[in-house]
């Protein structure tokens, strides 16, 4: 992978004349949040690293120093944020700030600095759920700031106020998430159905599937320009379905009014997709399925229980690829599976440039991937709710201070700090 143009901060050797330059000259003291095993709450410790830079306080993430530590130069109003929020913090003297520094030029580690908070944007319906998103629960747990924006948002152009979008379990296939045959009856289904299609022909279009290819399109030219996107569950497999599937109808009856293309897996044209290549549509309207990504198949028999299910986080070099190091940190290495109408991903559909960062090497799946896409990055994260294994629609939100050191939760919250670390281009 080519070297993504962080800015690293500046290691201190600790020996000779400079030390001793160091130390005599008060060599400013640091605020260390550790992000290992001692810390207390990992999740709210995201938090504190965002205030940071919203109140323009660099932050130095130390891959894989201590399960990614956050380092700043000492604040009063940090320390007190993190005492506030119950986050563990330490303060560093100088000579322990060099050999921090030492420490991580001897290993497998990298300081890279953070400058500025991005503006965070999460495309969710005006009707959500509480039980609908991981991603919102953990902005709100972390007390993170974000907007919220819908299609008509998206179609007036305002993803360009943004450095990283967040995709709600969204189906951008038209198809309603394929909620038929369980829900096709109920008074919620079919007030969004009746939503869905009044706001597509408001917008001048005649299928709700146009109007969801349209917004797809308009956030791959987002990504294209040089933006993060990040989705997990459904509305990762679908955004490739739909790009997928513009010259054909996957569609049937009961979801836009007419059949679906019988000869439609024929048309898909894969040379469209973010993530995933050669796979096939599920044409049974009935099926809780929109392909044979999925893996294990929400239509197949259970493969593991909860108490078996698990994946791995691979370990990558942080200092030649970094990116995939920043979006790894944790505290634990293998971490507890959960599943989704998307759960994971089929490796032999993968695009040959997708990074796997998570896997159930067991099954042949991948939860956890990444790639460059144009200027910009998305990231795929398979599964609906790390800390709900099998969440059901009516289920309560989960409560995220039961579940503040959660491996599966910080994987998320790496991906909003991720453009906070991206190098600004140079004028000209």
């Amino acid at each position: 992978m080519a070297e993504w143009p962080f800015k690293k901060t500046v290691r201190y050797a600790v020996c000779g004349i400079f030390f001793g330059i160091v130390v005599q000259t008060g060599f400013s003291q640091k605020l260390l949040i550790p992000m290992d095993l001692k810390q207390t709450d990992h999740l709210k410790a995201y938090g504190i690293a965002f205030h940071a830079l919203e109140s323009e306080i660099n932050v130095e993430w130390l891959l894989n120093y201590r399960g990614g530590a956050f380092m700043m130069n000492a604040s009063e109003s940090i320390r007190n944020e993190c005492l506030v929020r119950g986050v563990t913090c330490d303060m560093l003297s100088s000579a322990d700030v060099v050999a921090v520094y030492q420490t991580i030029e001897d290993n497998n580690m990298e300081s890279i600095l953070l400058e500025k908070a991005p503006r965070v944007a999460v495309y969710t319906p005006p009707d959500k759920k509480p039980w609908d998103d991981a991603v919102t629960m953990a902005l709100e747990y972390a007390e993170i700031r974000y907007d919220k924006i819908f299609d008509l948002d998206v179609l007036q152009g305002k993803l360009s106020e943004y450095d990283w979008l967040h995709l709600h379990h969204e189906d951008f296939t038209g198809q309603y998430g394929k909620f038929y045959a369980n829900y096709g009856r109920t008074s919620w289904y079919i007030q969004q159905q009746k939503d869905y299609e009044a706001f597509a022909r408001q917008m001048g279009y005649a299928k709700v599937s146009k109007e969801k290819l349209a917004v797809v399109k308009m956030m791959r030219d987002y990504v294209l320009k040089g933006g993060f996107l990040f989705a997990m569950c459904g509305a990762t497999d679908s955004f490739d379905m739909a790009l997928a599937a513009q010259n054909t109808d996957v569609c049937d009856v009961m979801y836009d009014g007419d059949p679906a293309d019988p000869m439609a897996n024929t048309k898909l044209d894969y040379s469209q997709c973010f993530a995933f290549t050669n796979f096939k549509a599920d044409m049974n309207p009935y099926n809780y399925e929109f392909s044979d990504i999925d893996h294990p198949s929400s239509q197949g028999v259970i493969l593991k229980s909860a108490e078996e299910d698990y994946f791995t986080l691979f370990d990558f070099s942080a200092k030649y690829d970094p990116v995939p190091t920043m979006l790894t940190q944790n505290h634990v290495s293998v971490v507890k599976g959960f599943m989704g109408q998307t759960t994971g991903y089929r490796k032999p559909l993968l695009k040959d440039n997708v990074i796997v960062m998570g896997e159930d090497a067991s099954i042949g799946a991948a939860k956890y991937i990444h790639a460059n896409v144009g200027k910009g990055t998305f990231t795929f994260y398979g599964g609906h709710d790390p800390e709900d294994y099998a969440h059901q629609v009516g289920d309560p939100p989960t409560d995220l201070s039961l579940h503040k050191n959660s491996p599966g939760y910080r994987l998320i919250l790496n991906n909003i700090l991720f453009p906070a670390a991206k190098k600004k281009p140079q004028k000209t």
